[in-house]
């Protein structure tokens, strides 16, 4: 059980995380990630992640519901079903050094790939692939959406239509998230309080609505200038403590 003033410090974390994230429609989850890790051992950590990131990313689509393109969440969700069967097989459980390390490396592959070889989410085949990739790496670091990012690069989607597309898969590959390390933290000593759930989900929708605001006011140009910077920052940072926990260990 988490004390008071560290259960203060996570709500008020989880509020500017999930302002960061409605900006955005990332970065937040990635911040959190690491700072639940901190606490937590990974599937608690992912169980309450997941807690927080499906009301956050839940109040995000609901805000921006009428900008959601479905065609293209029903074939990302084909994708995810697939790869939560595939850990369901072999439950599979990372290392705090293995999410942190794919934490960072996730973004910069993704900013690092070649024009010639980025995704296009529009099509039905690239949104049910990237529905696979992202659900994997939900699994194994906890976030996607820098990866999820890159299927938007050649879509020509406004600011809008993809914070909203992408707040409505990635609450669903959060679910499955949650579903999927809810059934070990049952079975272990790892355990995150209700109270804890609920002060989680309440200040993820706060954080959220919040952001509305400033997105409104925000252009599409300074929107993508400033995730990459965001990007890059964080995932270095979390590339290094990966690595140095992987030697340390």
């Amino acid at each position: 059980m988490l004390s008071v003033p560290i259960t203060i410090g996570l709500a008020l974390s989880i509020i500017a995380t999930s302002f960061l994230s409605g900006l955005f429609g990332m970065a937040g989850g990635m911040v959190l990630m690491g700072l639940l890790l901190v606490l937590l051992p990974v599937p608690a950590a992912m169980v309450l992640h997941g807690v927080t990131q499906v009301a956050s990313n839940g109040a995000r689509a609901w805000l921006w519901r009428t900008h959601i393109i479905w065609r293209l969440f029903a074939a990302y969700f084909a994708g995810a079903v697939l790869a939560l069967a595939l850990f369901a097989a072999i439950r599979f459980i990372p290392s705090k050094a293995m999410v942190l390390i794919f934490i960072g490396l996730a973004p910069l592959t993704a900013l690092a790939m070649p024009d010639r070889l980025m995704p296009n989410l529009l099509k039905p085949t690239h949104a049910a692939a990237c529905g696979f990739i992202c659900t994997v790496l939900q699994l194994v670091a906890g976030v996607s959406g820098p990866i999820f990012d890159a299927f938007f690069v050649k879509s020509g989607m406004d600011r809008k239509a993809q914070v909203s597309t992408k707040a409505a898969a990635q609450t669903f590959g959060h679910f499955v998230k949650l579903v999927y390390f809810g059934t070990i933290v049952a079975s272990d000593e790892s355990y995150v309080a209700p109270a804890v759930m609920a002060i989680a989900v309440a200040t993820a929708i706060i954080g959220t609505w919040l952001s509305r605001r400033i997105l409104e006011g925000m252009t599409d140009r300074g929107f993508r200038l400033w995730s990459q910077r965001i990007i890059v920052t964080i995932s270095a940072v979390y590339l290094g403590q990966g690595l140095w926990l992987a030697v340390a260990s």
